[in-house]
């Protein structure tokens, strides 16, 4: 699902679709504020692994989650794609999504 950026520092759900997420992540915790905070694409092979993980749902095994910003580089939120398999992500994912995202987002607010 994706997590909009709605004030400083702070993410909130939507859209979305799967099991239940998190409504709002701070961008101090979890992977998904890793990743608004650094501005960086988090690919967590082992979430258990990940010190700050927040467990929105016990299935989950791994984890990507990437910026999303809009054609001046302004953060707008974040992509979490989540698997109940261990490393399912790879770097070819991160390779084809990235650049989507950017084209998706380039005229965005």
């Amino acid at each position: 699902g994706f997590y909009r950026v709605v004030g400083p520092d702070l993410l909130k759900i939507g859209p979305y679709q799967g099991g239940h997420g998190c409504l709002v992540i701070p961008f101090s915790r979890g992977v998904c504020g890793a990743c608004a905070r650094t501005g960086q694409v988090q690919n967590v092979p082992d979430v258990e692994a990940f010190a700050d993980h927040i467990a929105c749902s016990s299935t989950t095994r791994s984890e990507l989650v990437l910026p999303i910003r809009n054609g001046a580089g302004r953060l707008l939120g974040v992509l979490d794609i989540d698997s109940d398999t261990p490393a399912a992500f790879t770097k070819a994912d991160e390779d084809w999504l990235v650049p989507l995202l950017a084209e998706v987002f380039r005229s965005a607010e």
